[in-house]
């Protein structure tokens, strides 16, 4: 099992180029926030993720893939938004 300041420290060097802030709520849960260092522009905020099911390296980092997957959707749904 990862401590939490493991798993922050896992999930925060999962984006680069853009930062990312993990951080423990009062219940325990995470708050994650992707953003752009340089401009400020938060890119994704998802708050209350249950530590419980990221036991491993390998749940941790199928978290950070579907996170990448949300980001770059959001991306592309952004890009054709003035079409």
């Amino acid at each position: 099992m990862l401590s939490t300041r493991e798993l922050c420290h896992i999930l925060e060097s999962g984006f680069l180029p853009l930062s990312c802030i993990c951080s423990v709520n009062a219940n325990g849960s995470l708050s994650i926030k992707i953003y752009d260092a340089a401009s400020g522009r938060v890119d994704l905020l998802l708050n209350g993720v249950s530590q419980a099911q990221l036991t491993s390296v390998r749940d941790v980092s199928n978290l950070i893939g579907e996170l990448r997957t949300e980001l770059r959707a959001g991306r592309r749904a952004f890009a054709g938004a003035g079409q």
